[in-house]
C-alpha cells in the first residue's frame, strides 16, 4: 500500500528532474500531489537547485491539457492570475 500511495511523488520527483516545469497545479491534477514544496524542498535538501519564475495560470492550464482535461471558469482570469513554476536544472 506505501507503494501506491508514494507513486505520485516519485512520478513528480522524477518529471522535475528530468528538467520539465511543474506548477502546484500540474502536481495535484497530473500526479495526485498535494504539497509540491515538499517535494521541492526535499529536492534542495538532496543538493539539487530548483528554480521558481511567476507563469500565468493560463500557461499550467495549456500543460495540463496535453495530458487531461481541465476547463477553468469561463470568468476566471487565466492571463492575469500567477503560480509558482518550479524546475531543476540539469
Amino acid at each position: 500500500m506505501s507503494n501506491i500511495r508514494h507513486s505520485g511523488v516519485l512520478a513528480a520527483r522524477e518529471h522535475l528532474l528530468s528538467g520539465e516545469p511543474m506548477t502546484r497545479l500540474e502536481a495535484i491534477v497530473l500526479f495526485g500531489v498535494p504539497d509540491l514544496t515538499k517535494l521541492v524542498s526535499d529536492l534542495r535538501r538532496d543538493g539539487f537547485i530548483v528554480h521558481t519564475r511567476q507563469v500565468p495560470y493560463l500557461t499550467a492550464v495549456t500543460r495540463v491539457n496535453r495530458h487531461a482535461v481541465l476547463q477553468p471558469p469561463t470568468n476566471l482570469p487565466v492571463k492575469e492570475i500567477t503560480l509558482t513554476d518550479y524546475w531543476v536544472s540539469k
